[in-house]
């Protein structure tokens, strides 16, 4: 098992089941503008004035926004099946779910605070300035709750958070369905039985008769 793999299934595994209703609600995908929600069925109007004034405000810092970044492209790089999650726009996604579930924001904001300490203490430079082979190793201190040291649960805890908001942004995404390789309920058209299958059964018959 490779190392986005196991990402992956630490991900869905962790998933809080709010989060991921809240993100598969209608409204909330990052590419969906307030007119094409206006044409979706069943949106209240003070819903759809909501998702607006959300879209059009800003949370976090550019320096955040680059953390963020990064880390969600740890938990889900690109590979050869899909891009990675900010190819996703999981960024923005966790950019509006902050803004709609205003609980995540100081967990979120503390979080990101405390990474960059750890690494002004450990590399001289907050996380997103030093090497991936040092935000990895910083990555790994606090991915793996069973195995973080004392003094890092204010890190796991952070990283728990930053993990569900990645995985429910990237697989509630076109991109990440696909990921999956799940298709859903999709239209099709009959056009009766399989050749091969009624080759099959005419011969059966024929070998009776």
């Amino acid at each position: 098992m490779n190392r986005r793999e196991s990402l992956k299934i630490l991900g869905l595994t962790t998933l809080s089941t709010a989060v991921l209703l809240d993100a598969c609600k209608p409204g909330t995908d990052r590419t969906t503008t307030a007119e094409t929600a206006a044409a979706e069925p069943g949106r209240q109007e003070f819903e759809l004035e909501r998702d607006k004034k959300l879209q059009a405000e800003k949370f976090f810092s550019a320096h955040e926004m680059g953390t963020i970044t990064v880390l969600a492209n740890i938990i889900i790089p690109k590979d050869e099946h899909s891009g990675s999650a900010s190819d996703a726009k999981v960024p923005e996604f966790i950019e509006f779910m902050v803004k709609d579930i205003p609980s995540h924001q100081i967990p979120m904001r503390g979080g990101l605070r405390w990474l960059d300490m750890q690494c002004l203490k450990r590399f001289q430079k907050p996380f997103k300035d030093t090497s991936a082979e040092q935000q990895l190793q910083m990555v790994d201190l606090i991915a793996y709750p069973k195995k973080a040291k004392p003094g890092m649960e204010q890190g796991v805890a952070f990283f728990n958070l930053m993990r569900s908001l990645t995985a429910s942004g990237f697989f509630t995404s076109e991109m990440g369905v696909k990921d999956l390789g799940y298709a859903g309920n999709v239209p099709n058209k009959w056009q009766g039985v399989p050749a091969d299958v009624l080759k099959q059964y005419e011969t059966e018959i024929g070998g009776i008769s």
